[in-house]
Formats: structure tokens, C-alpha cells, sequence
């Protein structure tokens, strides 16, 4: 049998150790990742956040000297943490301005809607705090709980410093993302309030260092975001995908024709419109299925 350890110090260190036959970790990891997945894809602005939240959070668990297992079910928090969004409605998710106090409200209620998505699932031990928790701040201002410092765990303080910085470095639809720069100067400024002061130091240090480059305005290893030359939301290039074949806004429908040429990538406008069919939500399974092998070797507690 498998050993799979959740955190000491997360909010569910009583339950025991989960017991998986390795036959089934993948699948099972696979199952909540696709899900995930599904989730982000209803918000055109989002696209490869949780994939940049995910590579973020694997870093900074990396630099804190966490052990293989740790770093990996964290990252895997960062993959999962916005699963309660999918109650979130469209109309709130694609809002061109900011946010009424009643929309805001709706958007607060996610951590707990998507604990609750989890709940049953084998794994879900390893990913509750991050999702759960992901809002909290040391100051106790955060939600759902206003929990303070000293109640939060390791994934909670880690998922909350690169969700924020993703946020602020990705355009919305009432405004444009920052600049690396202005985003850790943010962080600086709201460290032991909002953000773990030792935590954040290190993740400042990382982005000063370069060490963010290659996954800040991207969306996979080596595919930089695109955006709609139309309205101006994500549009995702999978690693798959060839010179020719086309990527859609999921905004306003328009098609894109993809451009991969000397380690570029661009895409170019058509001047058409999806179908219903090519609009669907497209699952990146190159992607998901290497996350999926790397996060279940390192979990695997023999």
C-alpha cells in the first residue's frame, strides 16, 4: 500500500494518513485536475493561471528546503484552489468593471463551495487547505474564517502569496496586469498583513532573481499567453497544436490561426467566428498528464 502524507500543519492534520493503491493515484489525480481544468476554461481572462499558480507555488515550496512530497502536494493545491469558482455566474466572472459589494460576496463564497466539491474524493486531504484557505491572511482580514497567523497552514501561506501575484500580473477586464516589478513591490508592501512575511521575502527574492520569467505570461513551459486581437481575454495555444491549426476567444468567439516558428509563437487573426463545437472547453492532456506523473512519483510514500 501507498502513503500519501498531508501537511502536519494543515487544518485536517487529525484525519490519518490516505491509503491509495498506486495503480490508482494517476487516475485519481487526473480526475481532479481535468475538473479544475474545466472550471478555469468559463473565465476567458483566467486562461493558464492555475497552471503559472501551480509552477509558482512548486518554487516557493522548493526554496523553503520542503520535502519532494510536500512541494508536490502543494503545487498540486495551487492547480486546484479556484475549484469553488464554478459557482461563481458568468456574469460576475466576466464583468467588464469592478465588482459590486453583492458580486464580491458571491466571489468570497468560493474557497468553501469548492472544499466541498472535494469532499468524498480520495485525495482530498492533500488539497482541502489550500483550497479552503487560500484567502486567510495573517491579519486575520482574509476569508472565510479570518483566520490569524497562527492558524494557517504552510499551503494556505503559500497558495495565497502566488495567487495574488498571478492576479496581479494577468489583465482583467477593468484593468491591465502589472509589471513583475510593480507586483512583488505589492507583496513588499503587504507582507505579516497579507502575505507571510518569510514567505514573501523568499518569493520577492525568487522573482528578483529571474527565477519567475519563465512562467509569468505563460501559459505552458515555453508558450507565452496570447490574447484576442479582437477583446483582448486569454487565448490558450496548447503544446500539441501546429502551424496552422486555429485557437478561439472564448469571449467574443473569434478564430486565430497559430504560428510556430523559430521558437515563436503568434497568433494571427482571421476574421471569423467559432462554432459551437470549436468553442467547446479543450482539455490540454499533454499538459495535465506530465503534471499528473510528476505530482504522483513525488507523492508516493513508499
Amino acid at each position: 500500500m501507498i502513503s500519501l502524507l498531508p501537511s502536519s500543519k494543515s487544518w485536517f492534520e487529525t484525519e490519518k494518513n490516505i491509503k491509495i493503491n498506486h495503480h490508482e493515484i494517476e487516475p485519481l489525480l487526473q480526475s481532479l485536475i481535468v475538473m479544475a481544468w474545466m472550471v478555469e476554461t468559463r473565465d476567458p481572462y483566467t486562461g493558464g493561471h492555475l497552471w503559472r499558480v501551480s509552477q509558482y507555488c512548486r518554487l516557493l515550496a522548493e526554496d523553503l528546503g520542503l520535502e519532494k512530497s510536500e512541494v508536490a502536494r502543494i503545487a498540486l493545491g495551487g492547480f486546484l484552489h479556484d475549484l469553488g469558482k464554478i459557482s461563481v455566474p458568468d456574469a460576475t466572472l466576466k464583468k467588464p468593471a469592478r465588482l459590486s459589494d453583492q458580486e464580491y460576496e458571491s466571489i468570497k463564497n468560493h474557497p468553501e463551495v469548492g472544499a466541498r466539491i472535494v469532499v468524498g474524493h480520495p485525495l482530498a486531504a492533500l488539497v482541502k487547505s489550500a483550497i479552503l484557505h487560500h484567502h486567510e491572511r495573517p491579519d486575520g482580514a482574509g476569508y472565510p474564517y479570518g483566520l490569524d497567523d497562527g492558524n494557517l497552514s504552510v499551503d494556505s501561506r503559500i497558495v495565497s502569496i502566488c495567487d495574488a501575484f498571478d492576479a496581479m500580473t494577468s489583465t482583467r477586464p477593468y484593468r491591465l496586469g502589472m509589471s513583475m516589478d510593480q507586483a512583488l513591490k505589492g507583496i513588499k508592501m503587504n507582507l505579516h498583513t497579507q502575505f507571510d512575511g518569510n514567505f514573501g521575502h523568499i518569493f520577492i527574492e525568487l522573482g528578483q532573481a529571474g527565477r519567475l520569467n519563465h512562467i509569468l505570461g505563460h501559459t505552458d513551459l515555453g508558450i507565452p499567453l496570447q490574447t484576442c486581437l479582437t477583446c483582448g481575454p486569454t487565448m490558450v495555444v496548447r503544446r500539441n497544436q501546429k502551424t496552422g491549426d486555429h485557437t478561439y476567444c472564448h469571449n467574443c468567439a473569434a478564430e486565430a490561426v497559430i504560428e510556430k516558428s523559430n521558437n515563436k509563437i503568434e497568433i494571427i487573426a482571421t476574421g471569423l467566428k467559432g462554432s459551437s463545437k470549436a468553442l467547446q472547453p479543450n482539455v490540454d492532456f499533454d499538459l495535465i498528464g506530465e503534471f499528473v506523473t510528476t505530482s504522483a512519483s513525488a507523492l508516493i510514500v513508499q
